[in-house]
């Protein structure tokens, strides 16, 4: 069962080493691909209208509390989130250079190109339908095994720490995020919830695509 899923599985397109910064084609072309699918989701889940993501969350309520930016604010908050790398023994990769700008070059084509659906019910959908893009994108670029994002990697290193399913780990980041950015005074909407409990199964799943479809 894919909620039971505690590693992330190795393909053959997968890169033997993690800071290999000189990949075959194969292994370079998943990563994108699974950044793309990633940051498209990303992108739909703020065009939706539905409520942001928990780490957005959780800087716009540190935001209303401190005299800055909520882009300085995320910005803060990644240099933590890599900061608590360091016990947890994950390292900066390809991947991680690559998640930052693929991920934030779809959001801003989303926002751009993407409009919002008119009918409540779509916006809905759309929610949905990101969660899942993120989730199954999360998947395949972490199975390049060429380095994690911030978030990806906090999530890697504590279930290596707690050996507890993958899809655990994140839901538990996630809420415990989203509770905290909310007390803070951030606006949670119906999206912003999905994502936090639906993510974890939602990346737990692209990880189990990823090991039945190319295994």
């Amino acid at each position: 069962m894919f909620l039971k899923i505690k590693k992330i599985p190795k393909v053959h397109w997968s890169s033997d080493k993690p800071y290999n910064f000189k990949p075959k084609f194969s292994t370079f072309f998943f990563l994108c691909f699974g950044l793309t699918l990633f940051g498209l989701g990303e992108g739909l889940l703020i065009v939706s209208f539905t409520g942001a993501s928990p780490w957005s969350v959780l800087a716009q309520g540190i935001s209303l509390n401190v005299n800055l930016s909520i882009g300085t604010i995320t910005l803060l908050i990644s240099i933590a989130v890599l900061i608590l790398w360091i016990p947890l023994g994950q390292r900066l990769g390809m991947g991680t250079i690559l998640n930052a700008l693929i991920i934030a070059l779809m959001i801003d084509l989303c926002i751009k190109f993407v409009p919002t659906p008119t009918n409540y019910i779509y916006q809905l959908i759309l929610a949905i339908a990101s969660v899942i893009l993120v989730g199954i994108g999360g998947g395949v670029y972490l199975a390049s095994n060429l380095g994690a994002g911030p978030r990806d990697g906090l999530m890697i290193g504590l279930q290596g720490v707690t050996n507890l399913p993958i899809a655990a780990v994140r839901a538990t980041l996630e809420i415990s995020v989203v509770s905290i950015g909310w007390y803070l005074g951030g606006i949670v909407g119906i999206g912003t919830l999905l994502f936090a409990f639906g993510i974890g199964p939602c990346v737990a799943l692209g990880l189990y695509l990823v090991d039945k479809i190319f295994n």
